[in-house]
């Protein structure tokens, strides 16, 4: 089965959950707009290329996590950046793989280019309950992806690096400790390693590539948080490294991830200099 149905639901569950149990500020209707207009824009690219058996799971992907880390105080901007992502998606690409994970392009666009949108990563909260959920399916969502390697190398690092800060400011066992657990339980670092670095079409193609990629990915995460005291460091990190990955595909060639499945539709895709994802 396609991991992306279980993406699809886990998210939609997590979205569920925050907006009747943590507040989320995110109307009904925004989330609404925004897969709409994710998938219309999906339909929109699908009919100006000819491409054919692409489906519709990715923008629905799109719209939902738009959703879970996005907000604004208008009803335009949910679509409006959800069209941007989905056509990032169709359009900056480099060998028929798109560069940038269109949920994190969407977001960094809107906070670059357009008024009234921000990113909340306290909402998730830090209590265990949210942070063992989102690791439970957010690890089986990466898994079935095959890219779990991505997600658990991210934290490692991350959180390691979390560790030797606190270690270096000399703090007390008890209070380094619960320092590191409000950091490694946040939920908006979880929701990030789990179901955004992990996306194996943004990835290289290659372990070795991909495992360097993740490592700078955190390294730069970490930097821009703790040195430069700047927020959504996560984000930021995989949005301005993104343009890495063809680099790492020409230096250390690898096997596509194909989430069809099927060899004969992406060789006749791949004909075409057109490669679904």
């Amino acid at each position: 089965m396609d991991a992306r149905l279980f993406q699809i639901g886990f998210q939609a569950v997590l979205l569920t959950a925050g907006v009747l149990l943590r507040d989320f500020s995110l109307l009904p209707l925004q989330m609404a707009l925004a897969l709409a207009s994710a998938a219309a824009t999906q339909a929109f690219w699908l009919r100006v290329l000819g491409l054919r058996g692409v489906g519709y799971l990715s923008p629905l992907i799109t719209g939902f996590g738009l959703s879970l880390l996005l907000r604004a105080d208008s009803l335009w901007l949910h679509p409006l950046v959800a069209c941007l992502a989905i056509s990032g998606k169709f359009l900056i690409r480099v060998r028929g793989k798109h560069v940038f994970n269109p949920a994190n392009f969407g977001v960094g666009v809107a906070l670059l280019a357009l008024p009234g949108a921000w990113v909340s990563p306290g909402q998730w909260g830090n209590d265990l309950g949210v942070a063992v959920w989102m690791i439970g399916l957010g690890a089986l969502v990466a898994q079935r992806a095959r890219r779990d390697d991505a997600s658990w190398l991210f934290l490692a690092i991350f959180l390691g690096l979390v560790a030797a800060r606190l270690f270096q400011l000399g703090h007390s066992f008890e209070r380094a400790w619960e320092i590191f657990c409000h950091q490694a339980l946040n939920g908006a670092l979880l929701l990030f390693a789990f179901f955004m670095i992990s996306d194996p079409m943004t990835l290289p193609d290659r372990p070795v590539a991909r495992r360097l990629h993740v490592t700078l990915v955190a390294v730069v995460a970490f930097s821009w948080q703790f040195l430069f005291y700047r927020p959504n460091g996560a984000l930021w990190a995989l949005l301005s490294l993104a343009p890495l990955v063809p680099l790492w595909d020409s230096i250390w060639p690898g096997k596509r991830h194909n989430w069809h499945g099927n060899r004969s539709l992406q060789n006749n895709v791949a004909a075409q200099g057109k490669i679904p994802g």
